[in-house]
Formats: structure tokens, C-alpha cells, sequence
């Protein structure tokens, strides 16, 4: 192994960073955008045991982008629309969880079939095909930064207003039920903006790896927290970490965003892990 081609292809491009971050930035906003919003969203993602369904969703999203990509529209409009269909899918069919893991397994294999045939049909640059898998650090543009920022303040201000029935539901939805919490409106009102946020998670760090900010800043999060308030805030604070510190690396590499992101996640959530079990060895203890 070659070290220094390694060193290069990670770190290269230092002597322009400069340069190659200006052209970027719209990038680095959207990722710190969806990694504040993303972690939120994340804390109950894991608390209604839904990692699943966001890689499902994530697939449709896919689909739909890459459709777009196909017919000439906004590669934005299609994963919206691509991802609210296996949102709103999941959240009326997906009722009990053995009924939702069923409707996404099936979804699964079908979305990322749909997309793989819609990008061996297009002939354009094969950067925008492989983008959508895992991710291009210019694959924001200018036009898109508005929506993408629109549709993540949309989704962060709905998830905001149902905060407390949702949090209810999520730990225990008998007792929301019985207490007239409307669960499954509130459910599918989740399913919906998930559904938002991977939209605008697949074009910052591809359609294969949206659990390493939609999931995995969340489950760090919880292995050190555990307060109603603490929580959320870490998780929103490691999924911007995870994010924008991604992207600052892939400036000065050769490589996509999306190993820097996934690195950075895994680590965190490696530390918390540690960090967790520490304390609970020292709890136990005394």
C-alpha cells in the first residue's frame, strides 16, 4: 500500500482549500442545516425503533431522484417526491411494527431497482449518477440551497409543534392513546417529515448512507444522555459535527463527502459508546 497516494486522495487538495471551499459552500450550509435537523428528528427515529424505515425511504427518495435525472427536471423535486410516497406508505400500512417492517423490505429492493434502471437509461455525466448513491460535495447548486433550507425549516417548525404529543406517542403510545393523543395522526404527520428530511439527506450524502446523520447522531446521543432536553440538543450537535466537518475534510481530499461523514458519526458514536459504558460500570460500582 502506497501511503502517500492514500495521504493524497484524502488530504490533497490543501493548497487550494480556499478556493475549493468558496465553490462549496453552498454545501456546507445545507449539510449544517440537515445535520441540526437531522439529529432532532434522529432522537425519534430511535425512539420509535424506525432506523429501518429510514433506509427504506431513503431508496424511493432514490428512485425519485433518479427519475428526475432521467426526464430533465429538478433532481430536488423528485426525491421529494420519491420519498413522500414511501413516507406516506409506511405510516398508513405500517401501523404495527411487524406490518412495517414487511412494507419495507418489500419497498426496499423495489426503490433501489426503480433507480438503478432510471440511471442505466441516462446518458448524461456519470458524476450526477453516482452522486445520488453516495453523495457529491458540489452537488448543491445555488437554485437548490432555497429549497433544500426550506424544506428542512418546514420539517424542523412541524416537528417543533408536535414535539410533545410525538414524544408522547414515541415512549408510550398506550397510555397516548388512552390519554386521546391522536397517534396515528401524529404518526403519519412523522413519517411525512422524515420523509422531507431524507429527501434533502440524499443529496448531501447519498441515498446508502443517510442513517449515519438521520441515526447514528442520535443513538450516540443516547448512550450519554438521557433528559428530554439533553438529548436532542447533543444529537443536533453531533449531526452538525458529523456534517459540516465531513465536508470541511472532502475539501482538501479527492474522495466523496460521504466517508468523511460516516467516519466522523461512527467515531462519535464510538466514544459515546465508551463513554457510556464507563459510566455505567462506575454506577454500578458505587
Amino acid at each position: 500500500m502506497n501511503w502517500a497516494d492514500v495521504g493524497t486522495a484524502l488530504f490533497g487538495g490543501v493548497a487550494d482549500y480556499g478556493e475549493i471551499l468558496a465553490l462549496v459552500w453552498n454545501s456546507v450550509i445545507a449539510g449544517a442545516v440537515l445535520g441540526l435537523v437531522g439529529g432532532l428528528i434522529g432522537v425519534f427515529v430511535m425512539q420509535r425503533d424506525m432506523a429501518f424505515a429510514v433506509h427504506g425511504i431513503s431508496e424511493l427518495s432514490f428512485a425519485g431522484a433518479a427519475a428526475a435525472l432521467l426526464i430533465g427536471v429538478d433532481v430536488v423535486t423528485g426525491s421529494i417526491v420519491g420519498s413522500l410516497i414511501a413516507a406516506g406508505l409506511i405510516g398508513v400500512l405500517g401501523a404495527r411494527a411487524r406490518d412495517r417492517n414487511s412494507i419495507i423490505g418489500v419497498l426496499m429492493p423495489f426503490g433501489l431497482g426503480l433507480g438503478i434502471l432510471f440511471l442505466s437509461l441516462y446518458n448524461g455525466r456519470s458524476a450526477n449518477r453516482f452522486s445520488l448513491l453516495t453523495g457529491q460535495i458540489v452537488s448543491v447548486q445555488t437554485g437548490q440551497l432555497g429549497w433544500l433550507i426550506a424544506l428542512s425549516a418546514v420539517a424542523l417548525l412541524a416537528l417543533l409543534l408536535i414535539w410533545r404529543p410525538l414524544r408522547f406517542d414515541s415512549l408510550d403510545p398506550q397510555s397516548a392513546a388512552a390519554r386521546g393523543v391522536p397517534t396515528t395522526a401524529v404518526s403519519l404527520v412523522f413519517m411525512l417529515l422524515l420523509g422531507l428530511v431524507v429527501a434533502v439527506a440524499v443529496h448531501i450524502i447519498g441515498a446508502l448512507l443517510v442513517m449515519a446523520l438521520l441515526v447514528t447522531p442520535a443513538a450516540a446521543a443516547m448512550r450519554v444522555a438521557s433528559g428530554p432536553v439533553a438529548v436532542p440538543v447533543l444529537a443536533a450537535a453531533f449531526g452538525f459535527i458529523s456534517a459540516v466537518g465531513g465536508i470541511l475534510l472532502a475539501v482538501a481530499g479527492t474522495l466523496p463527502v460521504s466517508p468523511y461523514i460516516t467516519t466522523i458519526s461512527f467515531v462519535i458514536y464510538l466514544v459515546c459508546r465508551i463513554v457510556g459504558a464507563r459510566r455505567g460500570r462506575v454506577t454500578r460500582t458505587a
